[in-house]
């Protein structure tokens, strides 16, 4: 069974940084934490140290010095939110958040040309499997 993985507001975006960078230090994350969301050494500290044990982030030592890295990939976690999201807010119905999302905001022809495209190709997809 696979694990549901949970990430807070304040670690994802100490996991965005390590997504986009790959390999940081604590020194090397400092300013990009501080810069986003005005945390401090001991601050960054804390969050890695519990993101450790939560297993969200593994690191390797090199001398004196820990190189943090992400231990889940950003799409399995993308994919766990927008399921809670989904689940929370339209009780698991896809399409009750797309006709509120339709209704709220005006979709561009763009943005309908894209939904149909995502959506004839799931069709597809169902087609071949059955």
């Amino acid at each position: 069974m696979k694990q549901e993985i949970r990430v807070t507001n304040s670690e994802w975006y100490v996991m965005d940084c390590l997504w986009e960078e790959k390999r940081l230090s604590l020194m090397q994350m400092v300013p990009l934490l501080d810069e986003r969301m005005g945390w401090s050494k001991s601050t960054c500290a804390t969050m890695l140290r519990r993101m450790t044990k939560k297993n969200l982030i593994g690191y390797e030592e090199n001398g004196k010095t820990k190189f943090f890295y992400p231990k889940v990939k950003k799409e399995n976690v993308v994919v766990q939110e927008t399921k809670d999201f989904l689940n929370r807010i339209y009780n698991g119905s896809v399409s009750l958040m797309m006709s509120s999302l339709v209704h709220q905001n005006r979709l561009s022809d763009k943005d309908i040309k894209e939904l149909q495209e995502i959506l004839d190709a799931e069709k597809d997809r169902l087609k071949k499997e059955q």
